[in-house]
């Protein structure tokens, strides 16, 4: 009994072993993939990009492919959150570089004064491309887009909320309304810089983001 109990212990642990790196081999399969065809979607929008595009930039089959995503759609999907983590990750890293807020919010503007050069090589701004291909053709990424957006805004409006609270900035500040206008400002500015193919529309609207910082937010 006591050797039948150990072999069934066995083949368990086997089985779980074999699972686990079957699903390692999977999620470096799934990493692979997005790698090569998120700038691809991010360059040329959902219904732009066709299944050549993905089977040539992977060198895989159909069936590798959708073996490993549900459809086209959750493989923008996940292409689109790929690339935004791109970027949320590396403004992570710089504000973590400073202490207080102000000097926080004075690391987001360096930050995107060389935005142009980080995501140009993955196609442009992942938010901006996709929330314009995306509206009006396809709702669920739309909106997943948007979440982003609204996200991203209101980590804005409670780091500025902390500014308020540790006396750093102005007392009677709306961190909302403050959020919304630089968050504004920085993607108009993005936009401008890509259709116009010139950086320079960033780097002074971030010098503008810095004066309202000193002149307007700052604690006295």
């Amino acid at each position: 009994m006591f050797s039948d109990f150990f072999t069934i212990l066995i083949y368990r642990l086997v089985c779980f072993i074999i699972f686990v790196e079957m699903k390692k081999k999977s999620d470096h399969t799934k990493e692979f993939i997005l790698h090569k065809v998120a700038p691809i979607f991010n360059k040329k929008g959902y219904t732009a990009t066709s299944l050549s595009d993905l089977i040539e930039a992977t060198k895989l089959t159909k069936g590798a492919l959708y073996g490993n995503f549900k459809s086209k759609e959750d493989m923008a999907i996940k292409s689109f959150k790929y690339n935004v983590n791109r970027v949320l990750s590396a403004i992570s890293r710089e504000l973590n570089k400073s202490q207080n807020v102000v000097d926080k919010l004075f690391s987001l503007t360096n930050f995107y004064r060389d935005y142009y050069d980080f995501v140009i090589e993955f196609g442009g701004c992942p938010i901006l491309n996709v929330a314009t291909d995306s509206n009006n053709v396809n709702s669920k990424l739309f909106q997943i887009v948007n979440e982003v957006v609204k996200k991203t805004e209101n980590n804005l409006a409670i780091l500025i909320q902390k500014g308020i609270d540790n006396y750093e900035i102005k007392l009677g500040t709306n961190s909302n309304v403050v959020a919304k206008n630089i968050y504004s400002m920085i993607e108009g500015s993005i936009f401008m810089a890509f259709i116009h193919k010139d950086k320079v529309y960033i780097s002074e609207m971030m010098n503008h983001i810095d004066f309202i910082i000193r002149e307007k937010l700052l604690s006295n």
